[in-house]
């Protein structure tokens, strides 16, 4: 088994539960708040650590309250912040989360994570490891350490979200790329939808392939997820769950597929085990809280 490094965004989720989202301009009395860890990199390196495989978060963070707690919740979870830098100036990164109906709304306020730079980096890639990265810091700093991992050998995995515009030639750097259907249209320049045909996905995931991409895995909600790489393409069916927040369902899924390539398995059959990992996730309240232990998502696949 190999390490996991993820490289990416740690937020203070401030969650709001409510019966409904406000209207415009409205206010609605009787919500709940809870103060919780997120952030994309920071979620995903918990749904790793969470699994039992070897895991270090590389970001960046304020000199406040929160960037404390962060850290004390990824030492709690087993997980490498040695490589996780305190910038002075911007706070560390927020983002408010607004529930209603197990469906959400968030508006992040990025703060230190946009300061983040690969120069950062406490050590060079290796090649037995799994490199992990997302939009929700500075792409330039993305692209070079997703070079330096691939040159060096370890494998990468690309999380395209929240999407942001990119030179094509990142791709090269990418032996997987994650991303759902709304950022699959706009990386490809397609028209996909919750009714588009996997043939239409797969056409789309296929761009990617051709910009060099090893694998490109399209999620697709209730839908599943579909896997197309040189040999093929298989659908991932997904796993009947009782929704009580999605929130941070997407980076539990990327987070679990990356711990299974480290153990070895192929992208289908990581991102088989990171579906039913993703179904466990949105049963709890909160993003990287909510991420399952390795016997939660057995017992998940055992059910199949």
């Amino acid at each position: 088994m190999s390490r996991v490094v993820v490289c990416g965004s740690l937020n203070m989720d401030v969650v709001v539960q409510s019966a409904r989202l406000p209207e415009r301009g409205e206010t609605i009395l009787g919500a709940e708040v809870s103060f919780l860890p997120g952030g994309k990199g920071l979620n995903q390196a918990i749904a790793s650590a969470r699994l039992g495989v070897p895991t270090a978060m590389v970001g960046a963070v304020g000199n406040d309250a929160f960037a404390n707690s962060l850290r004390g919740f990824l030492a709690d979870n087993d997980v490498d912040s040695t490589g996780v830098t305190e910038v002075e100036g911007p706070a560390t990164g927020v983002a408010l989360i607004q529930v209603a109906d197990g469906d959400n709304s968030i508006t992040v306020a990025s703060g230190a994570n946009m300061h983040f730079d690969a120069s950062m980096l406490d050590h060079e890639p290796q090649r037995d490891e799994v490199w992990v990265a997302q939009f929700e810091t500075p792409l330039a700093a993305t692209q070079e350490i997703l070079s330096r991992a691939r040159a060096a050998g370890a494998r990468t995995v690309l999380n395209l979200a929240p999407y942001t515009e990119h030179p094509a030639d990142l791709m090269k750097s990418v032996d997987v790329a994650v991303l759902n259907e709304i950022e699959l249209s706009q990386a490809t320049g397609t028209r996909l939808d919750a009714t588009s045909s996997q043939d239409s996905v797969v056409a789309a995931c296929n761009i990617l392939r051709d910009r060099g991409a090893r694998a490109v895995i399209a999620t697709l909600g209730a839908r599943g997820a579909v896997v197309v790489t040189a040999t093929g393409v298989d659908a991932i069916p997904a796993f009947p769950t009782q929704v009580t927040d999605t929130t941070g369902a997407g980076d539990c899924f990327v987070g679990a597929l990356a711990s299974q390539l480290a153990s070895g398995r192929t992208p289908s059959e990581a991102a088989r085990f990171a579906s039913a990992a993703a179904s466990c996730s949105v049963e709890k309240l909160g993003a990287a809280p909510a991420m399952p232990t390795d016997r939660e998502v057995a017992a998940r696949l055992a059910k199949a």
